[in-house]
């Protein structure tokens, strides 16, 4: 396998060996902490043992918080929550001075943030491993996550389908190259005038031609999920888009997941959504509570990839 990234700042940065690799070792973390639970024992490893994590989210935060605090916590290590008025880049200090100067105290930096570029700039001036936990260009934790929920369910990714319907966000732009490193189909079905990233989108479609994968965006919500094994949505109006909620509404409707539209799935199809969902917009209430949805398990794994991505970057 070819030598891990000093950063996890991309879905990009790591090749499909890497993420395969990555993703087993999830797997392995699952299934020991589940045996260690179930046997009354610490589900705690010694992986992280002496190390400190900080973590600064300057943007809301429940399951990437609370998974990457559990996740360190687990492995061994000390995890430091902060916000960013909590740090002087509340009053005005540069993202890379605190990148550099935090990298004085802790073995690893995560960070939740707005601009891609916010968290390239730290990132340039950290000597430790830096890991993107969300910013409005990516969010290549949570692909991790969905990655392996869908291996899980069907065994392997290899010529498999992922319907994203909705806005071409973060989240997508991370599902579309993270499934193409990998080998795994991804449609994105969104209304006009809310495309994924052009760049990205020419980029995964790259990937694909090498893994075989097949990289469709397309306005028609049906023709992406048909006969897809995961469709997923997102909610329609993200952080930082709370005045456009209205509007978003009438532009995203015809893009619910409905089980109407589910029905155009293939057979034993998932539904998938990274939460908060909210019910009666993106996806009705019968899909997301329904036999097909996955959303807690992939909530789950979110604790179990961000393990192993600790564990590759920080572990000895």
């Amino acid at each position: 396998m070819s030598t891990f990234p000093d950063h996890f700042l991309s879905s990009d940065d790591l090749t499909g060996e890497q993420t395969m690799s990555l993703l087993g070792l999830a797997d392995g973390l699952r299934a020991e902490r589940d045996a260690r639970i179930r046997a009354g024992e610490s589900p705690v490893r010694d992986v992280l043992a002496g190390r400190t994590v900080a973590m600064i989210f300057e943007k809301p935060s429940t399951r990437t918080r609370v998974s990457f605090q559990v996740a360190v916590s687990e492995l061994g290590g000390s995890p430091l929550s902060l916000s960013s008025s909590e740090l002087q880049l509340g009053r005005g200090e540069t993202i890379a001075d605190t990148g550099a100067v935090l990298s004085r105290y802790v073995h690893g930096i995560v960070v939740r943030t707005f601009g891609q570029d916010r968290l390239e700039e730290l990132a340039g001036a950290a000597t430790v491993p830096v890991v993107n936990a969300l910013t409005d260009q990516e969010h290549p934790c949570q692909a991790l996550a969905d990655l392996q929920t869908i291996r899980t369910e069907f065994g392997e990714l290899s010529g498999r389908t992922l319907a994203y319907v909705g806005d071409g966000n973060n989240v997508a732009h991370s599902l579309l190259l993270a499934g193409a490193k990998v080998g795994l189909s991804v449609r994105i079905g969104h209304p006009e005038g809310y495309a994924p990233d052009g760049a990205v989108v020419a980029r995964a479609q790259e990937l694909a031609a090498v893994t075989g994968a097949q990289i469709t965006v397309t306005l028609d919500p049906v023709e992406a999920v048909a006969g897809a094994d995961a469709v997923y949505a997102d909610v329609w109006a993200s952080m930082g888009q709370e005045a456009e909620a209205t509007e978003r509404l009438a532009t995203f409707a015809p893009y619910q997941i409905t089980p109407e539209l589910f029905a155009h799935t293939a057979d034993e199809a998932i539904f998938l959504h990274c939460l908060p969902a909210h019910r009666g917009e993106e996806v009705t209430a019968e899909v997301i509570d329904g036999a097909a949805s996955r959303v807690f398990d992939q909530a789950e794994n979110r604790l179990h990839a961000q393990k192993a991505l600790l564990a590759m970057l920080l572990g000895s």
